[in-house]
């Protein structure tokens, strides 16, 4: 066990115990090296989650070790630590880890902390905003969502998609966003997949945001049906990539940008420039390369603006009017008005009425 190191951050002395702790397996990189990692990333990654409540996914024994989600600060948590009050979607709530600085984030980090799954609002975002009430199928007021300022897509791949069909539905959906007004900016997920991303004006809260990626994911299905889907159900995919609206159902998480994923190669789930997507090798954007990338050419989010996403409201409400029902919700959310039977089509097919509880 190596000698634990403090760090003077934001005003604050962070303790880390056992700093030469190796997270990551691949290249040997330790807890320190992870620290250092945000520490020269400090400026990009707070200005894209700072003031956000966190969800921490918890690996104390390394990448390659076991892990858990954790919503909830744990016991003996420093008086200086903020913490909001956040909700599931059945209304349980509990206090969450704010990423208000730096000095928050390494604390996290010398906890075993090696994803930070983010929410799309800030902590203490009024909720009394212009959408009205929610009332789930059984006439149950459905929990606030406050203020919700990011859509997030998720293109996620199907049986026999790759990254290069990933990369071609991404310039897709970016190309009707910039023809709705709306500008995207795309990172690599860490994993296997590409996030979109649309910083938003404060107007509007997670079940209207939702609404909006719902009638954008059915857009790009019109148009590009052979390339694009917007269907929840595995089994109607097909060989095509999944648009998961569902990414923006009110109370969810999304796996932040410039957080380390817990892989054992220590890679960034990074923003990238547009005109770097057709060369980019996901792989290779890891703790030891990104903060090179962005001394050299800087943060490609920096200069986000806050968009409208009056118009796709406006298509979504012109779906509803044609008949459309809503899209599924996950499993894990009380049954939604205007929601079709969630159940698999082949089941359906056979006669069951039965609510399936299965995700996508």
């Amino acid at each position: 066990m190596s000698e634990a190191v403090d760090l003077e951050v934001d005003g604050h002395t962070v303790t880390l115990t056992n700093p030469g702790k190796v997270y990551f397996s691949k290249r040997g990189e330790t807890k320190l090296d992870l620290a250092n990692y945000y520490l020269a990333v400090a400026d990009s990654i707070m200005n894209t989650i700072q003031d956000r409540p966190l969800l921490l996914e918890r690996y104390p024994d390394g990448a390659a070790g076991k892990s858990w989600f954790q919503k909830r600060v744990p016991k003996g948590t420093p008086d200086w630590v903020q913490t909001t009050v956040v909700s599931t979607p059945n209304g349980t709530t509990s206090e969450a880890l704010v990423a208000a600085d730096m000095a928050h984030i390494l604390w996290a980090v010398n906890l075993g902390c090696l994803g930070f799954h983010v929410w799309p609002t800030h902590a203490g975002s009024d909720p009394a905003i212009s959408a009205p009430p929610v009332y789930d199928a059984a006439g149950a007021l459905l929990p606030p969502t406050g203020v919700t300022d990011e859509l997030r897509v998720d293109l996620d791949p199907s049986p026999g998609i790759g990254f290069e069909e990933l990369r071609e539905a991404a310039v897709l959906t970016r190309q009707l966003c910039t023809e709705l007004g709306i500008d995207v900016r795309v990172k690599t997920s860490g994993s296997r997949g590409l996030h979109l991303y649309a910083l938003l004006e404060p107007r509007w809260d997670g079940y209207q945001v939702r609404a909006a990626a719902v009638a954008l994911a059915r857009e790009l299905e019109r148009r590009h049906p052979e390339r694009i889907t917007a269907q929840w159900w595995k089994e109607e995919r097909g060989s095509r990539v999944f648009f998961d609206f569902n990414q923006n159902a009110p109370h969810k998480t999304v796996f932040g940008a410039w957080c380390v994923r817990p892989k054992v190669g220590a890679q960034v789930s990074t923003p990238i420039a547009w005109d770097e997507l057709a060369e980019i090798v996901p792989d290779e954007l890891t703790i030891a390369t990104v903060p090179a990338r962005v001394a050299a050419a800087g943060d490609p989010w920096a200069d986000r603006v806050p968009q409208s996403i009056q118009v796709l409201l406006e298509m979504s409400e012109k779906d509803l009017a044609a008949g459309l029902m809503d899209a599924p919700w996950p499993p894990v959310y009380p049954k939604m008005p205007n929601e079709p039977p969630r159940v698999q089509p082949s089941r359906k097919a056979t006669g069951s009425k039965k609510d399936s509880g299965e995700s996508r």
